[in-house]
Formats: C-alpha cells, structure tokens, sequence
C-alpha cells in the first residue's frame, strides 16, 4: 500500500482500526466536541469536559445558597479552593508536594517569577531568551530588563538556531552556556515550541545553565498536558503555564507555577507578597507583617477567582484519573498516523512538515509550512469541518490531543488538507 492511498478509503479503515485497538482509548465521550469538526486546535484552546457545567453551576449554587459563608462551607469551601489542586497539579508537573499552586495567568506568573528570581549583579545580569519566544514572554523580560535600568540590547541575549534550521540544537544551548554562562543570571525559555511543536531538552539545559551558575525558568504554556514533566527531578528552579491548551480548562483559564522547594524553603528570595501569599493561620488576622506560606504558594498575591478555578479542578482530575504516561503513548501513536498521513500530502504538494521526526523531541502538535497558512485554514474548516489553526504568514498547526482527538480526526484533516491544496 502507498502511503497516498491512505488519504482515501483505505486510510479511513485503518484509522478505524488504530482507533478500535489502540491499549488507551479515547475519552471523546467526556468532553463536548462541536458537531461535525475534526477539532485539532487543542494546542491553541482544549474541549470544554463535559463534568465542568456542573462544577461551575455548583460554584453559582455555593454563592445564590449561602453567600460568604460559601468560603468556609460546602463540599469545596472558597477558602481553600485551590487546595483541592494541589496534588494532581504536582503530578502534572512532577513536583513535589507545596512546589505547585494553581494561581493567576501564565503572564502573570511569569512576572511574578522572574521578577523574585532575576537578581543581577555586576558581572552576571544578563536574561536569555529565544527567538523564536511567544511574544508576551519577550515584551515581560524586556520589560523587567528596563525596570531594572538596564537597557534590554545588552542585557538580553537570543538564542537562535543555527542557519537554515528551525530548531535550537541542546549542544549549541549548552556551548552557549559554556562560553558566556558567567554573565547570565537568568534564563526564560519555552519547552515546546508554539510554532514548530520542538520539545527542547529540559533536564540537560537545565544542567547547562546551572553549570553557569544561573537560574532557570520554564515556560510550559505548550507542555503541560502535553509531554511527561518531572520538573522536581530535573531540578528546574521556576515554571509557569497556563491550563487553557492541552489541560483543557476554558479560555483564559486559571495558570499555574512552580517553585522548586530549595527556592521555596529559601527566606531570602523576596515573594511578591499578597495575602492569599501570607501565612494561612494568621491570614485573615491580617497582621502588619507579610509572612509568605512555605513553597509555590508563597508567590499567591490574592484569593483566587473560584467560577474559573472550577474547570481547572475538573481538568486536572481527567489527567489524574487517565494518568499521562499513558496518554503520551496514544499521543505518540496519533501523531506518528498523522505524520505519515501528512508525508502523503507532501507527496502531492509544495508543504513541509516543520517538527521534529523524532517523537521524542515534540509533543502533540504536527506544523506544516504551506503558501498561505491564513487562507488554507479557513478553506479546512469551511470546506471540510476541520479545524486547525495558523501562525502566519506560512505555518499551520495541527495537534491531535489524545484525551479527544481519534485516527479519523487525523484522516480527515490530511485528506482535507490534500483536498484543499488541490483547487
């Protein structure tokens, strides 16, 4: 069989029976799929699950029943709300328990993070980004650049990939390390790629940029609920993401942080302070002095929005009860069909698939360069009920989230891509 029959029938029979024999079944049935679409955007918004009316509704009936007296009554008092998330949060991450807290957006973690933990110095005050960095993560430390007096050309350095290539090579990362590291006292970097999907070497940048005495900061925006994490393992210092993509909590959904609990046990890193921050016990005797609770939640700055902490609780117990490692290997599997299904349109077609061959070194998203990503993903959708999304001018994304998307959703967008591509 060709691998371009399989953008016909016979790509639609086996992808029912991937589908019907795959060792971890989709969860499709739990979350509200638009009628119709191949719905593979989850890495720009995730599927509402379907379990999350009821736990709002049950925020909205805590509230019209008892009023205030909601934050210390009810099955999931207010007052310790996001208490709840506290351990299915640090599985989700690989943290520890105290080094995770559900809390703000991920900009807003990332400020409040970068600004406790980049301390320059005379000879070490420089930031590291990528190019390539979503925009808010490069406005936020060029910004914290200049708070900081310094001008943001010399203080912060890009690293980019090398000529002709789409991806930071680890060894290049690491001989940058090697060579400027004694300047650098903070880096920010993201550990999956919002255009390509390239997931980067965690553990052996985090190594790098420790061996240059630095600290590091992860932006997980793309990789929670995406990739296995062991954030505590790898001994990262700081993290930040939002729940909004992979872990399915609604738009804008609460974020959440890591602090690593050598940081956390720290008094003399300088949290943002807040009273949702402050000691628990003696929190609402508002005392005088700001007594920061021990670890990640220590970074709190104020009570927590519970009608939008609600989806996040109901999301994070689907990750627990599904369990990640098994919900990589589906993933694997779907955008390995996938890549082979894409492989068949580039048969046909000027496109290029962008990501990382090796599964390994990319989580869900697959991203093709065609001419004119804009105008290809509105012909998807309105043509053939698939939905994808672009980074233009040339990129479209395409992400197969294993706890909804199946083989046919895979099928259906490489044959409407190659039907699209085709007038």
């Amino acid at each position: 069989m060709g691998d371009e029959e399989l953008l016909g029938p016979v790509g639609a029979t086996l992808a029912a029976e991937l589908e019907r024999t795959d060792v971890v079944p989709s969860r499709r049935e739990l979350f509200v799929v638009p009628a119709g679409e191949a719905y593979l955007a989850g890495n720009s918004l995730g599927l509402q699950p379907r379990a999350v009316r009821a736990a709002v509704d049950d925020v909205l009936e805590s509230w019209g029943g008892a009023g205030v007296a909601a934050h210390v009554e009810g099955a999931f008092p207010w007052a310790s709300y996001h208490e709840t998330m506290r351990d299915s949060v640090a599985a989700l991450v690989g943290a520890r328990p105290g080094e995770a807290v559900v809390m703000n957006s991920l900009t807003v973690n990332l400020h409040l993070l970068v600004n406790s933990f980049y301390r320059p110095r005379a000879e070490r005050f420089r930031l590291v980004i990528e190019a390539d960095v979503f925009p808010s993560d490069r406005y936020a430390v060029m910004n914290v650049a200049r708070a900081r007096g310094f001008d943001p050309t010399a203080a912060v350095a890009i690293l980019a990939p090398r000529d002709g290539e789409r991806h930071l090579r680890t060894a290049d990362v690491e001989a940058f390390f090697a060579a400027e590291g004694q300047s650098v006292a903070l880096v920010v970097l993201s550990a999956v790629d919002f255009r390509t999907g390239a997931l980067l070497d965690i553990p052996a940048i985090t190594a790098a940029a420790h061996r240059a005495g630095a600290v590091i900061a992860w932006d997980l925006a793309h990789a929670v609920g995406n990739v296995p994490l062991a954030l505590h393992d790898w001994d990262v210092d700081v993290a930040f993401w939002c729940h909004y993509k992979y872990v399915n909590a609604g738009p804008g959904a609460v974020g959440g942080a890591f602090v690593h609990e050598r940081h956390g046990r720290d008094p003399s890193i300088v949290r943002p302070g807040g009273w949702w921050g402050h000691d628990a016990a003696s929190r609402f005797a508002m005392p005088f002095e700001f007594v920061p609770l021990p670890g990640a939640e220590g970074w709190q700055v104020s009570n927590p929005p519970i009608l939008s902490m609600a989806p996040v609780r109901v999301s994070l117990a689907l990750f627990h009860d599904v369990g990640l490692d098994a919900l990589r290997a589906r993933s694997v599997r779907l955008t390995g069909f996938l890549e082979r299904l894409l492989d068949a349109v580039a048969g046909r077609h000027p496109v290029e698939l962008i990501t990382p061959r090796d599964a390994t070194r990319r989580g869900a998203q697959l991203s093709v360069v065609v001419d004119d990503a804009v105008a290809v993903t509105e012909r998807l959708y309105a043509e053939h009920r698939v939905r994808a999304d672009d980074r233009p001018p040339n990129i479209i994304r395409l992400a197969p989230a294993p706890l909804y998307n199946t083989y046919e959703d895979c099928w259906r967008a490489a044959g409407a891509l190659d039907a699209v591509l085709s007038f």
